[in-house]
């Protein structure tokens, strides 16, 4: 897919894109608030799952899926639910992650009605910030928290996925307190 069609309908994600003057956005933000926890946490979540280079600006983007290891980003949920299926009839769901943060569907794809709503961007949101509430019950720290979020069983990809989670949350953080988008 060209990026020219992720640019083309940007704007209409307004109320999950960047906006200097309502950081973390407000619906990274209403859940995160509904999970009891920091919405920067949520938003480098976001950003480390789903980022995508929008107008020179790496934007979670709610329409991404993993599959078997392969990223994909669709303009439309309808585009990105039609693969979705598609994923799910050629792969076991422990293969499938779907949405802003990336929720993989085999461990959790019982938290929606059906697997497409896990591309309703409102809902992955509050199931990812439920499920890094829970993570952070069992670590008590939100980068092992987002370590555990990556791979529960640790090791060098949890490793890994902390060093980066670390550096978007470090850095959403000097640009929330400047008052500019990341």
């Amino acid at each position: 897919m060209a990026a020219s069609r992720l640019i083309a309908i940007a704007p209409l994600l307004t109320v999950l894109a960047v906006h200097a003057d309502e950081l973390p956005p407000p619906a990274y933000q209403l859940a995160a608030h509904d999970a009891n926890i920091p919405p920067t946490v949520l938003f480098a979540i976001a950003l480390q799952e789903s980022g995508a280079r929008l107008r020179g600006r790496l934007l979670p983007w709610p329409w991404t899926l993993n599959i078997a290891g392969s990223p994909y980003r669709f303009a439309t949920r309808q585009t990105a639910c039609h693969a979705l299926l598609q994923a799910l009839a050629q792969y076991d769901a422990k293969r499938v992650d779907a949405g802003l943060g990336q929720i993989n569907l085999g461990y959790h794809g019982q938290r929606f009605s059906s697997p497409c709503e896990a591309l309703e961007p409102y809902r992955n949101l509050a199931v990812t910030a439920a499920l890094l509430q829970e993570h952070h019950a069992v670590t008590g720290d939100w980068v092992s928290a987002a370590g555990r979020y990556h791979r529960p069983a640790g090791g060098t990809p949890a490793a890994r996925y902390r060093a980066g989670f670390s550096r978007q949350l470090e850095r959403l953080q000097v640009s929330f307190k400047q008052g500019t988008p990341p």
